[in-house]
């Protein structure tokens, strides 16, 4: 967005003033012949007097400075390098977004870099595994429901990922392995009806939880 003509011509102003100020109080400043006798030179001091009307000026130029960019401010001159930077943040963070939806791996709540679809497919086990063992048992409905999507979630998470060298030794597959392998021994043992005791429920919901902290 080009800058406002008025301020434009506002600030040429300023700049040839101030130009035009430093010029003429930069001239040598002595004291008038008629007052050599009466004024010696310890008392009179046009050195320091000449300082004292630069840092006079000096400081007039900074308000004038200062006052110029408040005016531009105000009027909207920078909105363009604001609007710059936002659209450069914008396209960063789409970016961001694009490379992270192709990017065939995703970084664990232990910072790890695992493959999307391992982690996908374990907290799927997790979550499902978990509200199925929370579930009442006397809600038979309710609990069919819940015990059904953890069976097919866990069939495919076995399908595709046991013994996958890729993640065999994270501390995520390992602890779904014990909560696997608890169950199934339990159900081998006791029949596919048995109530499962809440020692072994205890323990694979602790194994799940710890699971959740790698994933």
């Amino acid at each position: 967005m080009p800058i406002n003509p008025t301020i434009k011509s506002f600030f040429i102003f300023l700049l040839r003033l101030g130009h035009r100020m430093t010029t003429f109080f930069s001239l040598k400043i002595s004291p008038p012949h008629v007052f050599d006798k009466i004024i010696s030179d310890k008392e009179f001091k046009p050195q320091a007097r000449c300082e004292t009307v630069n840092h006079e000026i000096s400081s007039s130029r900074r308000h004038l400075l200062a006052g110029f960019v408040g005016s531009l401010a105000f009027n909207g001159g920078f909105a363009p390098l604001v609007a710059w930077a936002e659209d450069e943040q914008q396209d960063e963070s789409l970016v961001g977004a694009i490379k992270s939806l192709f990017d065939p791996n995703e970084k664990t709540k232990s910072g790890k870099v695992l493959p999307k679809a391992y982690l996908s497919s374990a907290r799927e086990v997790v979550k499902t595994l978990r509200e199925s063992l929370k579930e009442d048992p006397n809600d038979m409905a309710k609990f069919r429901r819940v015990a059904d999507a953890a069976k097919e979630a866990i069939r495919d998470y076995l399908a595709n990922w046991r013994g996958q060298q890729s993640v065999i030794n994270e501390e995520s597959y390992v602890v779904i392995e014990k909560a696997i392998r608890a169950l199934a021994s339990f159900y081998s043992k006791a029949g596919p009806s048995a109530p499962l005791p809440e020692q072994v429920k205890s323990e694979i919901i602790s194994n799940l939880d710890t699971a959740d902290q790698y994933l």
